[in-house]
C-alpha cells in the first residue's frame, strides 16, 4: 500500500448531490489508481442542519455506487473517531497546542487565529469599519489541477464560535493532520478556503497535503444557468437509484465530468478507469452535467446486461410497483418477455408502460394510434382475415408466425405491413414494442384470438 491518504468529508445536511458523489469517486480512483488509502470522515458539526437520515444517505449512495471506503464511519481505522461530532477532545488538544504558540487571542467571545506579520488598522469601505490588516506575502498554493494559485490572506480569522464551536476551517485542519492526509481533493469552491487551511498547516508545524481542485458541474442548458445545486432536477444520486439506473452507468459517466482518459473513449468498466485515472487528466474548465447523455449511458449498459442480472433488476423494478400482475406472473413467461424488452427500453423504469399488456386483459388503447391506424387501409377487414386465420397457423417460433402472416397477405394480394399495425393495436394498445411475431408467439393463439374479437367488437 502506498503512502496517499485521501478523504472524502461530506456534511449530512440534505440529500446526496451529483457533485459530492463525483468529489467521493475522484478520491477513490485516486486511491484505487496509487494503492494508497480512502478515507470517509463525516463532517457534522452543524448540530442544527445534521440528520442521521442523511447519515445514513452517504453511507448507502457511496455503497450503491460501489465506493467502498478503506476507513471511517462503519468500518474503522487507526486513527478514528470519523465523525467530528466525536472529535471534541482532538479539536481542544489542537487549540490548546496554538494558544501556547501564542498564535491565538479572544475578541468578541470567539476565538480567532492570529497571523504572523506587521498589523496594522485600515478603514474597510465595503464593510464599512476599521479592520486589522497583517502585512504578510501572498500564500501560494501549488495546485495539482490548478497549477500556481496565489491568495493573499492578510486579516485573522475566527477558529472557535462564541457558543464554543469550532469552525469548518480548524476542524477539517486539525483532522487531515490526525488523519495523515496526504491529499486533498475536492471542489474549485473551496479554493478560496485553502490559504487560511494552509496558514493553519503551518501554524501547527504539520506537512501542508498537496491540493488538487475540481472543476464545478455546471447545469446542461435545460435546467438554465450556473452551478448545479441539490435543487436541481437530476442532481441527486437518490434519484438515479429510484429510476434503477446501473450504478456502474452513472459512475462512468460521472468519472467523465471534468476527466478525460486521454483518448475519446466515453464507455469505460470502472476497472479501466482506475487504470488510467490521474489527476493530470482532470480539467480546469468546468463540466456540463446533460442528463441525456448519462440516459444514454444507461441505455448502452442496459443493452450489454447478461439475461440473469437484466431480470433480476426486473423483478425489484416490479415489485415497487403497487398491484402489478408482473410480480405473480410465471417464472418462464416474465422471463421471456423481459429479454424481449431489454433491447429496446431506455431504462428500467420504462419496463412497466413497454410490457404492462403482457399481463393483464384491462389494458389502454392508445387513442391517437388508434385513429392513425384506423385511417389507414381496411384494418377491420384485415382484422377479420387474421381471426380467420389465426386456428391454422403455426405458433411454435417467431418464424412460423412471420411466413404465415407473409402467406395470408400474398393470398389476398396484400404485403405484411397491412396486418401489422392494426395486430400490433389490438393485441397491446399501442404502435411500439417487440416484432408482431414475438408478441404473437408469447401470448399464444388463444389470447390474441380474443384480443382480435374483442378489438373487433369494440
Amino acid at each position: 500500500m502506498s503512502a496517499v491518504r485521501v478523504r472524502f468529508a461530506p456534511s449530512p445536511t440534505g440529500f446526496f448531490h451529483i457533485g459530492s458523489a463525483r468529489t467521493a469517486l475522484f478520491n477513490w480512483l485516486y486511491a484505487r489508481h496509487t494503492g494508497g488509502t480512502f478515507v470517509l470522515r463525516i463532517e457534522d458539526t452543524d448540530k442544527e442542519r445534521n440528520s442521521e437520515q442523511f447519515v445514513d444517505l452517504i453511507y448507502n449512495s457511496l455503497k450503491w455506487l460501489g465506493l467502498n471506503w478503506d476507513e471511517g464511519p462503519q468500518v474503522g481505522g487507526a486513527f478514528g473517531p470519523y465523525r467530528q461530532s466525536e472529535r471534541a477532545h482532538i479539536y481542544k488538544e489542537y487549540l490548546e497546542k496554538l494558544k501556547a504558540a501564542g498564535r491565538t487571542y479572544e475578541k468578541d467571545g470567539a476565538t480567532w487565529f492570529k497571523l504572523l506579520g506587521e498589523r496594522h488598522e485600515v478603514f474597510d469601505d465595503h464593510r464599512k469599519k476599521t479592520v486589522t490588516k497583517v502585512k504578510v506575502a501572498p500564500t501560494v498554493i501549488d495546485d495539482l489541477i490548478r497549477g500556481r494559485v496565489e491568495r493573499l490572506e492578510d486579516e485573522d480569522f475566527v477558529i472557535v464560535r462564541s457558543d464554543g464551536n469550532p469552525v469548518f476551517h480548524f476542524v477539517n485542519v486539525v483532522d487531515d493532520i490526525a488523519m495523515q492526509i496526504t491529499h486533498v481533493i475536492r471542489g474549485e469552491d473551496h479554493l478560496s478556503n485553502t490559504s487560511k487551511h494552509v496558514e493553519l498547516f503551518k501554524a501547527f508545524g504539520a506537512p501542508v497535503p498537496q491540493f488538487a481542485h475540481i472543476p464545478l458541474i455546471l447545469k446542461s442548458p435545460e435546467m438554465g444557468q450556473g452551478k448545479m445545486s441539490k435543487r436541481d432536477k437530476g442532481a441527486l444520486v437518490e434519484e438515479y437509484q429510484q429510476k434503477f439506473f446501473l450504478p456502474e452507468a452513472l459512475v462512468n459517466y460521472i468519472s467523465l465530468l471534468g476527466w478525460n482518459p486521454g483518448d475519446d473513449r466515453e464507455k469505460m468498466p470502472v476497472a479501466e478507469i482506475v487504470r488510467l485515472f490521474e489527476l493530470s487528466g482532470v480539467n480546469q474548465s468546468n463540466a456540463k452535467f446533460d442528463g441525456k447523455k448519462l440516459a444514454n449511458m444507461n441505455m448502452t449498459y442496459l443493452l450489454e446486461q447478461p439475461a440473469e442480472r437484466f431480470l433480476a433488476l426486473a423483478r425489484e423494478y416490479f415489485a415497487t410497483q403497487p398491484n402489478n400482475a408482473a410480480v405473480t406472473a410465471n417464472e418462464a413467461y416474465f422471463r421471456e418477455i423481459m429479454l424481449l424488452a431489454q433491447p429496446k427500453i431506455k431504462s428500467i423504469d420504462d419496463l412497466g408502460a413497454y410490457t404492462g399488456y403482457f399481463f393483464t386483459e384491462d389494458f389502454a388503447i392508445d387513442p391517437k394510434v388508434k385513429e392513425k391506424v384506423m385511417a389507414k387501409g381496411d384494418p377491420k377487414a384485415r382484422l377479420a382475415e387474421l381471426i380467420a386465420a389465426l386456428p391454422a397457423m403455426d405458433f411454435s417460433s417467431d418464424a412460423a408466425i412471420e411466413a404465415a402472416l407473409k402467406a395470408l397477405a400474398e393470398s389476398k394480394g396484400l404485403g405484411f405491413g397491412d396486418y401489422q399495425a392494426v395486430a400490433r393495436l389490438a393485441v397491446s394498445g399501442t404502435n411500439a414494442g417487440p416484432s408482431i411475431t414475438s408478441l404473437f408467439r408469447v401470448l399464444g393463439r388463444e389470447r390474441v384470438q380474443a384480443r382480435f374479437a374483442r378489438f373487433l367488437a369494440a
